[in-house]
């Protein structure tokens, strides 16, 4: 049987989360003070967290609380804690990404529902298989993958996909652009959102014309168009993005998506409006296979609202506004030639009178607060009306039964119930009227009153005798004590039956190692640097391309490195491997001799033991540890095992849309790709960040403006010996000059 589809809003703050629910959502996630990926979010104090878990559920609606960060070691206390309150307090279920962090949570917590996070990048079936094996119920999948590859996963568990939002221009929990560019990292919630900065693209030191700035700018996801077609799948859960958006925002997009779940039809006005509200142009996003072009909207990051007019005349102190839409007082406006806006606090007709609302076709005049030189094109971006319309809704009502047996001489009874509990009062004997007795009609009218309360009537069932009495005071009482035992119920419903917790593992304390022999692992991208490893002091040599590894895997150091986005995997065997994503660690491990790269990003021991179970090699640790995070790892980690990025470029980004292929190509068939030239995206401090784009996989790599370089010594001192060096376009002069270096 096919299970009913989940609308999951969005909640940034309480007001949000009243809005989510009284719009018609099912689920609401939302995040801690910690945590969280979303960490400029308003976000849920401890208080406010119980109160919205029990609002939430008193109308039916789960609470998913994101704990979808990295956790270093030195946290693990404090998260557990943390988790423990929100067990305790009935929460639904985390979602994470943390593979470490998860192990530890299905330990301490066996009977707690955890959501595999969208920043745990997965995208492809053996995923699926390990995320199975953790005990995760659902998965938040890769905003990358289409709808006709989702409907091919077979897989048990429920799956989740983003309809409505905004979008990451590179796969999720693998970008390091922000961390390294601003040390806000986007796998901490602290995203920078440096894809919505301006960039300029090169060829070589050529600069390539472009109709925008804002090269790395994805549009906004809207699937309002296509809804039937995911509504045929078996995905479980629809997501609306959006816990740093205003609770009109959620109150809107969360009531026209339930309209489309429950079979309506959106009309014109309902688009109109989610366009005014906030879009940055709409993309029915990779779900629907969109291409590179229709992804992105390079000309600008910002809300672009509807068009309101055209400019006719500019004056210093006014200008002329023919209108395609109504105007009102105190919308916002936006000029889209010159990028300027403001709020309009006056607005003149013709004849230059102050008005306080304009008709389509109407000319009026605006103050040229902004000192606007250009016609063109007037945005509305801002729709007052329509603000002041999203904060008035419809109450959500608890359909409830009531039953009454009032017999003479028999008990009175009482009971409410909502289909899942019942309340019940049972008073005094009945006892006979002395003058006026008791009609049915009022005592159905003073018991069923429910007013003011959650609750709506459903049914009213009375069994009564015609001569009784009963005291209208004395129904009201019993009409408030039932109310609120039932309402006490539904808030504090037993998601976990039995608070199992049990004490998290002991993990031995490791013998501090010195370190004696230094071992250089050197990734390459083309023969030359191979053969020029080959010939030096190196332990291991990754390559990139497997072609190139076919030839010289005879030698025991080289390996394959694989791609971080994987569709098919091939049939290795006894092979050497350098993975970088969950997929080939599940399918490959068993079979081959494997070293996991910093992209699994491995910032605590626990996720250091949990992929040291794998057998494998080598653990590479996440680029994000502190010298201070890697020391307390060192102590309860196998130091020898460790594998530490040392020297190199490190990518920041791989990306589905190439950008190559939308501001070069102009998204035709595409050839660049395998031209050797040199492209990069250089920002307003002139840092060039360099595009590889790979003609096999389609995907597209962006690398860090410039080297990182580490202290050999210092971390050498915590007794690690196996070092990565990274080469970029580097020539064997300077692989001999950099290697000599550290040695």
């Amino acid at each position: 049987m096919e299970m009913k589809k989940e609308l999951l809003s969005p909640a940034g703050n309480y007001e949000s989360l009243v809005a989510a629910i009284h719009n018609g959502c099912d689920a609401i996630y939302l995040g801690g003070k910690k945590f969280g990926a979303r960490a400029y979010s308003n976000n849920f104090d401890d208080e406010e967290m119980v109160r919205a878990i029990r609002y939430a559920h008193l109308y039916g609606v789960k609470i998913y609380v994101t704990v979808n960060t990295l956790v270093f070691d030195l946290e693990i206390e404090e998260v557990l804690n943390y988790i423990r309150f929100l067990h305790q307090n009935q929460v639904d279920a985390l979602i994470m990404q943390d593979l470490g962090l998860i192990v530890l949570v299905r330990t301490c917590f066996p009977n707690l529902e955890i959501h595999a996070s969208t920043q745990m990048h997965t995208h492809n079936e053996e995923q699926l298989k390990l995320l199975k094996t953790l005990g995760i119920k659902r998965v938040v999948l890769a905003r990358e993958l289409s709808l006709e590859t989702i409907k091919k996963f077979n897989t048990s568990l429920e799956l989740e996909v983003f309809i409505h939002g905004a979008l990451c221009v590179c796969y999720s929990g693998q970008c390091l652009f922000s961390h390294l560019l601003m040390n806000r990292s986007g796998n901490r919630g602290c995203c920078a959102g440096i894809c919505r900065l301006p960039f300029k693209l090169f060829c070589e030191d050529q600069e390539i014309e472009t109709n925008g700035k804002y090269l790395l700018s994805p549009k906004e996801l809207n699937t309002m168009d296509f809804f039937e077609e995911i509504k045929k799948t078996g995905i479980v859960s629809l997501k609306i993005e959006g816990r740093m958006k205003s609770p009109e925002y959620v109150a809107l997009v969360t009531r026209l998506y339930r309209k489309l779940l429950d079979g309506e039809t959106l009309t014109s006005l309902d688009k109109k409006k989610i366009a005014v509200l906030f879009n940055r142009d709409f993309t029915k996003g990779f779900l629907f296979d969109e291409r590179s072009k229709s992804l992105m909207n390079i000309e600008t990051p910002n809300h672009q609202g509807i068009v309101l007019g055209q400019v006719l005349e500019i004056r210093k102190d006014k200008i002329k506004v023919l209108l395609e839409e109504e105007l009102n007082q105190n919308d916002g406006i936006r000029f889209k030639e010159e990028d300027k806006g403001f709020m309009v606090n006056f607005l003149y007709n013709e004849k230059g009178l102050l008005i306080h609302q304009a008709r389509r076709g109407e000319v009026i005049y605006l103050d040229n607060k902004v000192n606007l030189k250009k016609k063109g094109v007037v945005l509305k971006t801002i729709d007052s009306e329509l603000m002041k319309e999203l904060k008035v809704m419809d109450e959500k009502k608890i359909p409830i039964s009531i039953t009454v047996k009032a017999k003479l001489d028999e008990e009175l009874e009482v009971h409410f119930s909502d289909g899942m509990f019942t309340v019940s009062y049972f008073g005094e004997k009945v006892s006979s009227a002395l003058k006026k007795p008791v009609t049915e009609a009022l005592l159905v009218e003073k018991i069923g009153a429910l007013g003011n309360t959650p609750f709506v009537l459903k049914n009213l069932t009375v069994d009564m005798d015609s001569t009784i009495f009963i005291s209208m005071s004395e129904l009201k009482s019993i009409r408030r004590e039932l109310v609120e035992a039932l309402q006490k119920k539904r808030e504090e419903q037993v998601v976990h039956p039995f608070l199992e917790v049990k004490s998290p593992p002991i993990l031995p304390q490791q013998e501090k190692e010195s370190a004696q022999d230094v071992f250089f692992h050197v990734l390459v991208r083309n023969e030359e640097q191979l053969r020029c490893c080959l010939g030096l002091n190196v332990a291991t040599i990754y390559v990139t391309d497997e072609a190139l590894y076919k030839k010289y895997k005879h030698y025991e150091q080289v390996y394959l490195r694989l791609d971080r986005v994987q569709s098919h995997f091939k049939d290795y065997q006894n092979e050497r491997l350098l993975i970088t994503e969950s997929g080939s660690l599940f399918n490959y491990s068993p079979n081959n001799l494997v070293v996991t790269d910093y992209y699994f990003n491995v910032t605590n021991r626990y996720t250091f033991h949990y992929l040291e179970s794998f057998d494998v090699k080598r653990i590479t640790l996440s680029i994000e540890n502190t010298l201070n995070d890697i020391k307390t790892m060192c102590e309860r980690v196998p130091v020898h095992k460790i594998e530490l990025f040392l020297y190199g470029r490190p990518e920041v980004m791989v990306m589905k849309a190439c950008p190559l292929n939308y501001l070069v190509n102009q998204n035709k068939t595409c050839s660049i790709c395998v031209e050797k030239k040199n492209y990069y995206f250089s920002d307003g401090r002139n840092r060039k960040f360099p595009i590889l784009s790979q003609p096999k996989t389609h995907l597209t790599h962006l690398f860090y403006h410039d080297v990182l370089a580490l202290s050999l010594l210092e971390y050498k001192k915590l007794g690690i010996c196996h070092f990565r060096i990274e080469l970029f376009q580097e020539s064997p002069e300077e692989i001999k000059s950099i290697l000599c270096k550290y040695y």
